[in-house]
C-alpha cells in the first residue's frame, strides 16, 4: 500500500516525529510512505489544512496514493477539508482506539490527526500506537465482529450518498481557485512522488497544465 504523508504549515516542525513514527511501522509491514510534505517549517511550498483535504482528494481518486495521513494542530481543520473531496472518507484519530475503531468500522482512505493539541511527552509513542492498531489489522472486519455485515452496508450507502453529493476529482480540480491548487502541489517533491504513481492520465494531464502554467 502507497500511504501518504501530508503535514500543514503550523506542524511543520513536528514533520521529522510524525514521519519517524509512520514509516517506523508501516515499512515493515511491506508499505510505502511518500512524504509530500511539508518538511520544515522553512519549505517554499506552504501547506494550509484546505490545502491538505485538496492534495489528498488529488493523490486518492488519481490513486498515486491508496492512504493519507495527514492533520493539523487539532486534526479538525484537516478532517473537514478532507471529507469534502470526492471518494475521501477520513476519520479523525486521536488514539489508538480511534484508530482501531475507525479500521474495523469504517475502513477509511485516511486519518487526519491532531499535532499539537494534546501532543505532549512521549507523542511519539501515541502516534506508533496509532498507527500500528490502523495498518497491522486487516481493516473493515467489524467491531463487534457480529455487526460487520451492517457496517459494510453501512460504508457502502455512505460511499453512495458521497458519489451522489460530489462532482468527480477532475472536474473539482478544474473548478477549484487555480492558485489554491498550485500551492497545493508545490512541494519540492511532489512531482516526483505523483507522476510516478498516478493512474488517472486525465487527471495527471491535467496536473502538467497547471505546473506548467
Amino acid at each position: 500500500m502507497k500511504i501518504a504523508l501530508i503535514i500543514e504549515n503550523s506542524q511543520a516542525a513536528k514533520s521529522g516525529i510524525v514521519q519517524d513514527a509512520l514509516t517506523s511501522v508501516a515499512e515493515p509491514l511491506g508499505h510505502q510512505v511518500h512524504h509530500y510534505g511539508m518538511y520544515t517549517p522553512e519549505d517554499k511550498a506552504s501547506l494550509t489544512y484546505p490545502m491538505n483535504g485538496l492534495l489528498a482528494g488529488l493523490l486518492l481518486n488519481s490513486k498515486a496514493a491508496d492512504f493519507v495521513v495527514t492533520g493539523c494542530g487539532t486534526g479538525v481543520g484537516s478532517n473537514l477539508a478532507c471529507n469534502a473531496m470526492p471518494g475521501v472518507f477520513c476519520g479523525l484519530v486521536v488514539d489508538p482506539t480511534d484508530a482501531f475503531l475507525f479500521g474495523q468500522i469504517n475502513d477509511g482512505n485516511a486519518i487526519s490527526m491532531p499535532f499539537a493539541k494534546g501532543f505532549g511527552w512521549a507523542a511519539e509513542l501515541n502516534l506508533q500506537d496509532c498507527f500500528r492498531k490502523l495498518f497491522e489489522n486487516e481493516r473493515g472486519a467489524g467491531y463487534p465482529k457480529e455487526r460487520a455485515a451492517v457496517m459494510a452496508k453501512n460504508r457502502g450507502i455512505v460511499a453512495e450518498l458521497k458519489a451522489a453529493s460530489c462532482h468527480d476529482m477532475l472536474t473539482v480540480l478544474k473548478s477549484v481557485d487555480q492558485d489554491l491548487l498550485k500551492a497545493a502541489i508545490a512541494g519540492e517533491r511532489f512531482q516526483e512522488y505523483f507522476f510516478a504513481n498516478c493512474q488517472d492520465e486525465a487527471i495527471a494531464a491535467y496536473i502538467r497544465t497547471v505546473l506548467a502554467s
